[in-house]
């Protein structure tokens, strides 16, 4: 079976289903995306979630610059998903951009990962570029949870 890169988002789900997903999925780290690791959504801001996650056993690493600079985001939250794109593909060529997506390759190659940013659908979301790079630089399968 070829290895795989997860991504997960949790729009729409409770830290304990989203943690049951990626224990059943056999995720060993997630790759936390976002720009801003704060939520309001419970169990989802960034230190509370790396403590869960530790709990159940799974490493945390965030890697903000692989998230979506503001005007991206305001995009996004207007529902304009080419130009969230559009923004995002522009942020890819800034170096630390480049180092930590890197990174995250050299991480998903070594142990099994889950990219992790807000949005339910990965169709919507610029962890399905990142996974779609990564995928590209290491022949990983992609798999959404």
């Amino acid at each position: 079976m070829a290895k795989t890169l997860a991504t997960i988002g949790y729009e729409k789900a409770t830290q304990a289903d989203v943690i049951g997903r990626l224990k059943s999925a056999g995720v060993e780290v997630v790759i936390d995306v976002r720009a801003v690791p704060s939520s309001r959504r419970a169990g989802f801001s960034k230190t509370i979630l790396a403590g869960s996650l530790h709990d159940a056993g799974i490493d945390y690493v965030h890697l903000r610059a692989l998230g979506t600079p503001k005007p991206g985001r305001d995009a996004a939250r207007k529902g304009h998903t080419a130009e969230m794109h559009a923004i995002y593909e522009k942020h890819l060529e800034e170096p630390k951009t480049q180092f930590e997506l890197a990174e995250a390759a050299d991480i998903a190659k070594e142990r099994k990962a889950a990219l992790l940013c807000y949005e339910a659908e990965a169709a919507g979301c610029h962890r399905r570029i990142v996974a779609d790079l990564i995928r590209d630089k290491t022949g990983l399968s992609i798999i959404d949870l």
